[in-house]
């Protein structure tokens, strides 16, 4: 039985002291006309997918779902080359990262990851009774290995490409990753179809590798929250364990079955437009006299003095943009989502008459 305590604020307080330190997510992004904030498809949903979302029967709705999303797992593993088995799926990636770290790490071993990163790789390793290191990236905007393997992980967190900046992880840093760790090495590819590029096939070769994807991004499903991973099928089979059973809702699983099964040409497509509009945008931001990262992912990173200010100002035209202040090695910085070039034109002309009133007072 639990023994009431007193937290900061006085409080009595149930839960573990692990959870002083865990905050609750919140971005503090109020609601505004164009919102460039998380990098979801800005071009709407696949079509076959909003077809089936509309036309599916209400028995999707007044039954259980799969236990384990198995028509979604055979989409998958068709999609990435691998066997359903090697497929585990949860209610976004987050749901992924977190049913890991609760599988593979005994309470205090070490989350090992770069930053910056994924801001709620800390608060995970927290809410599960892990001790979070991490560990100031390199100039190259690269992870620091040898720092991170120096923290021993139990697991170690790499993201590729790397969100905030866009930047792609070396090959041949997750190789060594593989070789080194400790223990499990989770490898983010959010915004690998931007890329071009994955690390997927490695998973054939290390029984320690748990790459995490995606259908938020580049599918246009991040409403429905539908992540999954690919590892060898003991390796998922225990994050299927920590996840448990029903944690993907019938109608989420059968639409996003579909756009894989249906709706790829309009996902290439897109991926393909939301990469030109990147560099497009990236070229305009540099004609203005600023140098955004090189991105390999569906936003563009860009140094801005006072970001935060900037931010609010922005907000003030009606454009969200997400500021990120005193990124190692680079400052202040702003993240843009790239969506349609309307939106990043209006965001181009809000952008401009924020720093014009900035230069002018």
């Amino acid at each position: 039985m639990s023994t009431p305590r007193h937290d900061a604020q006085g409080r009595r307080s149930f839960a573990r002291t692990a959870y002083d330190a865990v905050p609750l997510y919140d971005p503090k992004r109020a609601p505004v006309e164009l919102d460039l904030t998380d990098n979801t498809n800005l071009w709407g949903m696949p079509p076959a997918a909003e077809r089936a979302w509309r036309d599916a029967p209400v028995s999707r709705i007044t039954r259980y779902p799969t236990l384990y999303a198995a028509e979604l797992k055979q989409a998958l593993a068709g999609y990435v080359g691998v066997s359903p088995d090697m497929i585990v799926t949860g209610c976004g990636s987050d749901d992924i990262l977190d049913s890991a770290m609760r599988a593979f790490g005994e309470p205090g071993d070490v989350v090992a990851g770069p930053e910056p990163s994924f801001a709620m790789i800390p608060i995970f390793a927290r809410m599960n009774a892990l001790t979070y290191a991490g560990c100031v990236e390199l100039p190259s905007h690269q992870p620091d290995l040898d720092a991170l393997l120096a923290t021993k992980p139990a697991l170690l967190y790499l993201c590729s490409p790397n969100n905030p900046t866009g930047t792609l992880l070396a090959r041949a840093t997750i190789e060594r990753a593989l070789r080194e760790a400790p223990g499990v090495v989770l490898l983010d590819e959010a915004y690998a179809e931007f890329a071009g590029v994955s690390a997927i096939d490695l998973v054939a070769h290390s029984d320690r590798l748990l790459v995490i994807r995606t259908m938020s991004k580049a599918f246009g499903l991040a409403g429905l929250r539908i992540g999954y991973a690919v590892g060898q099928p003991s390796l998922v089979m225990d994050v299927e364990k920590s996840r448990g059973p029903y944690k993907l809702n019938a109608m989420a699983e059968h639409a996003a079955a579909v756009a894989l099964q249906q709706d790829m040409p309009w996902v290439e497509e897109h991926v393909a437009l939301a990469v030109t509009l990147r560099e497009r945008l990236a070229d305009a931001l540099r004609a203005r006299g600023f140098a955004p990262l090189a991105s390999h992912a569906n936003f563009v990173c860009v140094p801005v003095p006072d970001c935060v200010d900037v931010g609010q100002a922005l907000r003030a035209h009606g454009v969200a943009v997400r500021p990120f202040p005193a990124l190692p090695h680079i400052g202040d910085t702003l993240r843009i989502s790239v969506g349609p070039w309307s939106m990043l034109e209006r965001f181009l002309a809000a952008f401009d008459d924020v720093m014009t009133a900035r230069r002018t007072t």
